[in-house]
């Protein structure tokens, strides 16, 4: 038999070229599609409707929270239309960004990127924030700084941003009617096949508002009083509605908080935040707080991405909290200093620890909200001799 000389093994070249074969599927599931690109749905549509959410999610204060308009309840077909959107790269000037590009599924639908980049190689002002529980903040308000009103107002803006996507509305609309499988799904979706920006707007708006995570360790806890929990996460757990006081902002089981706060990342205004909204000098600084569920995968943190890791999180909120004329009130000391909590090395893990648990690792692998444009095909051309 003929011997041949490979400098490496043939079992190593097929792990290397598995393992190139599995980071390329990671890539093309997290963003990218081409312009020709169809996707391949189901034939019976994923539930997002009627899902079975635990109890918590059904009573106050979580369902009141909800600002899922009258005008647009989530339907089957109409987030099946927002999915399809929502990893299309036709809505890019250059066919080279979705939204999915910025908010990725494996991240909670964030950015691993402090700053994501835009269809010409710029970058965004700020951070992606998480799309996680984006339903529960009760305001309505969306951005960092709560410009868009609404949803259905924050899905459409990042289309036209001239750093994010670079498209015009009606560009858009005239690339989606260029298509065969739009008019069907707009067709399932409202009726008629009519493509236009509002009904772009009620679609996108309606797959954001299906992404709901409810599947971490924390859920199986609160219905069984955390027995489910380790004595370390237990600790976490009791920091964070006691002498941390974490909950006073994130109060409720979905753990997004009410309205936006300084929260003393500097002494000094850097970005305005929803006071450059507002014009109120008081509002400087403050920025709206995303959901913590699936914190541990949305890093890094902040509206400027400035902490890499959640230990960082937690020793700001030990140590580092400044004195901005904005400071919300919850974190000053009575004689109105920035609070320092003192927490020994222990209890530090222990806060990651536990918000830890609200990792939903079904939620961030739930084919529902993949990416429909994808083809799961390795291609092994060394494979074949």
């Amino acid at each position: 038999m003929k011997k041949h000389n490979y400098p490496l093994s043939y079992p190593l070249v097929l792990a290397l070229v598995l393992a190139a074969g599995v980071a390329l599927w990671t890539t093309q599931a997290n963003a990218q599609t081409n312009a020709t690109a169809e996707p391949d749905l189901p034939a019976v549509p994923y539930e997002y409707a009627n899902i079975s959410l635990p109890q918590h999610y059904l009573r106050p204060p979580v369902v009141n929270q909800d600002n899922t308009p009258a005008n647009n309840p989530i339907t089957n077909e109409g987030a099946t239309l927002g999915r399809v959107l929502f990893y299309d790269t036709r809505l890019s000037a250059n066919n080279t960004i979705s939204c999915a590009s910025c908010h990725q599924q494996s991240h909670s639908f964030s950015d691993p990127d402090a700053l994501s980049t835009g269809f010409a190689g710029g970058l965004t002002a700020r951070n992606a924030m998480s799309l996680a529980d984006a339903r529960y903040f009760q305001p309505g308000t969306f951005f960092w700084d709560e410009r868009a009103a609404t949803l259905e107002d924050q899905v459409l803006q990042p289309i036209q941003n001239s750093v994010e996507m670079g498209l015009t509305l009606d560009e858009m609309v005239a690339k989606l009617q260029a298509t065969s499988f739009y008019p069907p799904l707009f067709e399932q979706a409202f009726g008629t096949p009519e493509i236009n920006s509002e009904r772009v707007s009620l679609a996108l708006s309606q797959f954001v508002r299906a992404m709901v995570s409810y599947e971490a360790k924390y859920d199986v806890g609160v219905a069984s009083n955390f027995s489910n929990f380790t004595p370390q996460e237990n600790l976490g757990r009791q920091l964070f509605n006691g002498r941390g006081n974490c909950n006073a902002c994130h109060r409720t089981d979905a753990f997004v908080a009410e309205e936006s706060t300084n929260n003393g990342l500097d002494a000094v205004t850097t970005d305005a935040g929803l006071g450059g909204i507002t014009g109120n000098p008081a509002d400087n600084g403050k920025f709206k707080v995303p959901s913590l569920r699936n914190i541990e995968v949305t890093g890094p943190y902040m509206h400027d991405g400035r902490f890499s890791t959640l230990a960082e999180v937690v020793e700001f909120y030990n140590s580092g909290v400044q004195s901005h004329p904005n400071l919300d009130p919850r974190l000053r000391t009575p004689n109105s200093q920035p609070r320092r909590l003192n927490l020994t090395n222990t209890e530090k893990a222990a806060l990651v620890a536990f918000l830890q648990t609200l990792t939903d690792d079904s939620f961030i692998h739930d084919p529902k909200f993949s990416n429909p444009f994808l083809t799961h095909t390795l291609y092994l051309p060394l494979l074949q001799r």
